[in-house]
């Protein structure tokens, strides 16, 4: 039987979880989707920061020298799945190489050390965010969730995903669709 392809393709979109989702690590969470096929869809969570982990920590564990500049710069917990892989979403203009994933026009992601060596010598993408772990969604496992109300989507940009503090995003996420967060009830319906 062939792949079903979803009805709309929500690469590069932003999901912002609905209240009430039932899984803790999703609570408030907003996801960005680096891709969405009728295999499935793949995202990093870009509002939770990894507790206890800096970017500095996480290269000095890598045995990588990072650069003064780096100091406070946070890392992210991107998902639950495979959450000891790293992945960096980052500015589209950054980076020329074949082991990045062009989002668009705004937005690739790398899930390579070269890119890590790139931003510890104090180059690479100045506008990213560090993951570690992604979300990960089986073939119509994204869709059903969306059909009982489990998340909203709004367009992405790089003010919302890279400008925006993450303890504001989800808050921020839900202004540009026009909802505020009092008016959101953990129980879905539909009409």
């Amino acid at each position: 039987m062939p792949e079903s392809t979803p009805s709309t393709d929500l690469t590069g979109r932003i999901l912002i979880a609905m209240p009430g989702m039932g899984d803790p690590r999703f609570d408030r969470a907003v996801i960005y989707l680096c891709s969405h096929s009728g295999e499935g869809a793949m995202g990093l969570i870009i509002n939770k920061t990894a507790p206890g982990l800096s970017m500095v920590a996480l290269l000095e564990q890598l045995d990588i020298p990072p650069s003064p500049t780096l100091s406070f710069e946070p890392v992210f917990f991107g998902g639950p799945v495979e959450t000891g892989r790293g992945f960096v979403l980052h500015s589209a203009d950054a980076r020329d190489d074949p082991t990045t994933l062009n989002i668009n026009a705004d937005f690739a992601m790398t899930a390579t050390l070269d890119i890590l060596e790139e931003i510890a010598a104090g180059q690479g993408p100045a506008q990213r965010r560090m993951c570690l772990g992604y979300s990960g969604w089986g073939p119509g496992q994204l869709e059903q969730e969306l059909q009982q109300n489990g998340w909203l989507v709004c367009d992405a940009d790089p003010d919302l995903v890279f400008g925006t503090k993450p303890a504001q995003m989800w808050e921020a996420a839900l202004g540009r669709l026009g909802v505020s967060a009092l008016m959101l009830s953990a129980e879905g319906g539909q009409a």
